[in-house]
């Protein structure tokens, strides 16, 4: 495996706790991780330079800096020179590349890395504001990368034919970590007349975020308190419903969900059912379950297959839905046999799994097996 991994990605590694950090860390523990974020613009027309910040031993933040008023050609090419003196400044010279955005082509396309992995989280092009170039790029990375990772079976369904050496690692959990929930979670239960059932979620509020449905259900029951965590983005936050039953809680960090979510009924996963849901796994999924939590999800496909078949995760649509589901789960009479299903079923998922997985992957891909006349020797 190469000493170095060079990571290319559109999210900010102190945004949220999600995929690339889960990998990340843990890829950093064989090698010498180099985590490239988008640029941040600044005020100086004079210069441009990249800032580094450090995460751990292994784990360094590459912040591109430019000035304002650059062009895209102008900006694609500081980009490239802001990488070829990062590599040459730092003697990278035994690397992998490690792309989660493929606009990061535009700027890296010349370098020739022992290995190249496309790990495709998201069907990018179908997000807010996704660039127009990026469906091209994208299909210029198939063809560049060694080994392509899918964040989710449905998004390896949609991508399978278009590379040799795909893979599906759906979401993981880090269960150790969420299994603090169970044991923060009070007692204080609908028992008490007082008690106010709460409603969760955490996550990115987005053009994801089924507005209508949080409404719905807010609405129709004020009795009923619905937390909502996390950074409001790409959405102008006046159109998000305000109820004194509605609370938005803003971005907390990773350590802080255990102790939040101790204070919850149930688990949602309000996403509409749109071109930038087609293909997404939520994380959140196996990660509220491992919490303890009853799961109210959309039809999210990936959420459907397995977690809804298998009687794991309560599928709705409608506010309606929704509050059946609720009233439902909150008077549920045998949680202690859902809860060993939840169990049984997590059992063999971790991202530890998937990183040992990934890595038997990736060694096979940089030594593949001869082939003479289509047939393995």
């Amino acid at each position: 495996m190469p000493k170095n991994l060079v990571c290319f990605s559109h999210l900010r590694w102190d945004f949220v706790f999600q995929r690339p950090q889960h990998l990340l860390t843990r890829l950093a523990t064989a090698m010498k991780v180099f985590y490239i974020e988008e640029p941040v613009i600044i005020a100086s027309d004079k210069f441009s330079y990249y800032s580094l910040q450090k995460r751990s031993d292994n784990i360094t933040l590459i912040v591109p800096q430019l000035p304002a008023g650059l062009s895209p050609t102008e900006t694609v090419k500081m980009l490239e020179q802001l990488l070829d003196d990062f590599m040459t400044e730092h003697q990278i010279t035994d690397y992998a590349f490690w792309y989660y955005t493929p606009m990061a082509l535009e700027f890296s396309r010349k370098y020739k890395p022992k290995l190249t992995v496309f790990d495709c989280m998201d069907e990018l092009s179908a997000f807010k504001f996704a660039p127009e170039s990026l469906k091209t790029l994208e299909q210029e990375l198939m063809q560049k990368a060694d080994v392509v990772f899918t964040g989710g079976h449905s998004l390896y369904e949609a991508k399978k034919y278009q590379h040799n050496n795909i893979h599906a690692f759906p979401s993981s959990i880090d269960k150790a970590h969420f299994a603090k929930t169970r044991v923060l979670k009070t007692t204080t239960k609908n028992q008490d007349a007082a008690y106010r059932p709460k409603l969760g979620f955490y996550g990115v509020i987005d053009e994801r975020f089924d507005i209508d449905l949080i409404k719905g259900i807010a609405d129709a029951h004020p009795n009923w308190d619905l937390m909502l965590v996390g950074p409001i983005v790409k959405i102008d936050p006046q159109i998000l419903p305000v109820k004194n039953n509605i609370h938005y809680m803003g971005p907390k960090s990773y350590d802080e969900l255990p102790n939040l979510m101790a204070g919850w009924d149930i688990a949602l996963i309000p996403f509409l059912l749109n071109e930038s849901t087609q293909f997404i796994s939520p994380t959140k999924t196996p990660e509220y379950l491992a919490a303890g939590l009853p799961v109210i999800s959309t039809a999210i496909r990936d959420v459907i297959n397995p977690y809804g078949k298998l009687g794991l995760v309560s599928i709705g649509n409608t506010p309606l839905d929704f509050m059946m589901l609720v009233e439902k789960e909150l008077h549920r009479t045998d949680r202690e046999a859902w809860q060993q299903k939840v169990d049984l079923f997590l059992s063999d998922i971790s991202w530890d799994i998937t990183y040992a997985q990934m890595m038997n992957v990736m060694s096979a891909a940089l030594s593949p097996v001869p082939v003479f006349n289509n047939t393995l020797v």
